[in-house]
């Protein structure tokens, strides 16, 4: 004979899950190896990398799990990013857009390869890496060509290059800003240089 099954409402679902952990530390047993063990499945046999969220100029850091063993016919798969209890900006914690950051790196619609579309044409047409560096590399020198100022109004000698920008990210380091800016500025006179290093 078949019993009926008990439908609990939400609120006495919680309940009872509360009455029932009161009473398990009340009779004195440790649960800090059961929610340990919990926490180890979710991220069991993985490969931590520290890495720094890339959203906006704050840096907290993010210590993002990836499966696979690095064999050569393995892609390693992004399982579970969560924040960098150990790093000095965030302590572990994340803001609403930086916990999301596993599904800006597991998303299908997510942008692997260059995407142009010519002046004019409505239809977006996919090209190699190299042709788009290229491309870039000659837009900025025809630019400077056309564009730097060798002297100001006065006809004092400047070298300044304000029709290109330039803008570094948060994840970039100090270092790599300063070299940055070096190359910019110093080789190619462009004036508008930003960047948001924190770390």
């Amino acid at each position: 004979m078949n019993q009926p099954l008990v439908r609990l409402t939400r609120r006495e679902f919680l309940r009872t899950g509360t009455i029932g952990a009161a009473t398990v530390s009340a009779l004195g047993f440790d649960l800090t190896a059961a929610y340990a063990q919990v926490r180890e499945l979710k991220i069991a046999r993985t490969t931590e990398t520290r890495s720094t969220c890339p959203y906006c100029s704050v840096s907290c850091g993010v210590i993002i799990h990836t499966l696979g063993d690095r064999s050569r016919n393995v892609r390693p798969a992004v399982v579970h990013v969560e924040g960098d209890p150990d790093h000095p900006i965030n302590q572990g914690t994340l803001c609403p857009k930086g916990i999301t950051l596993k599904q800006n790196i597991v998303n299908d619609r997510r942008l692997t390869k260059v995407k142009y579309r010519a002046p004019g044409s409505r239809v977006w047409e996919e090209k190699p890496w190299d042709w788009a560096i290229d491309r870039i590399a000659r837009l900025v020198k025809d630019t400077r060509d056309r564009r730097l100022r060798i002297e100001d109004a006065r006809g004092r000698a400047l070298h300044a290059l304000t029709a290109v920008g330039v803008i570094g990210g948060c994840t970039d380091t100090n270092e790599v800003n300063y070299l940055l800016v070096k190359a910019f500025r110093a080789g190619l006179g462009v004036v508008p240089i930003e960047q948001q290093a924190r770390i």
